[in-house]
């Protein structure tokens, strides 16, 4: 019986550990397809004209799951014409901080405000921004993703051998 706890307490240590590293791992995915976002929006304003609901909408798969509900919640907006609330437009990520939220909450609010050669540099600024975000969240995940699952390792292990 004393086995069976003892496991069951290093095992939550280790998911700890990994919980934990999937937020930087999120923070990685979202950032490299917010990038990409910024580079297919980029690309579709100024050759295709399309309206942001339909560039939206036509997302791949891919991109929605890392975008962590970001367009859905946008989408949302642009089809109920309320003001664009920070709440909503992150709602359920708490992965992002604040400085960053902000940042992203801009871009959002300056889509389609502009004519067709504003909104283009625009984009072009965003995406250089979210290129800095991008690099800076793909170390963190390399830092501290990595080192989350191993202390999460140790952390089981010290209970293993304080419990022994």
């Amino acid at each position: 019986m004393n086995w069976i706890i003892i496991a069951i307490l290093s095992s939550v240590c280790i998911l700890i550990g990994y919980i934990y590293s999937l937020k930087y791992r999120r923070r990685y995915n979202f950032f490299r397809a917010l990038v990409m976002l910024c580079q297919k929006l980029d690309v579709e304003i100024n050759f295709s004209r399309e309206r942001l609901k339909n560039l939206f909408s036509n997302f791949d798969d891919k991109t929605k799951r890392s975008l962590q509900g970001l367009d859905k919640n946008f989408l949302d907006y642009l089809e109920n014409n309320v003001p664009l609330e920070e709440d909503k437009l992150f709602k359920g990520m708490n992965f992002l901080k604040q400085n960053e939220k902000d940042t992203i909450f801009l871009f959002f609010k300056s889509l389609g405000r502009s004519d067709l050669d504003n909104q283009s540099k625009e984009l072009k600024n965003y995406e250089k921004r979210f290129e800095e975000l991008s690099t800076l969240a793909t170390t963190e995940n390399k830092k501290y993703g990595t080192l989350s699952i191993k202390l999460g390792i140790v952390a089981g292990l010290m209970v293993v051998v304080l419990l022994c």
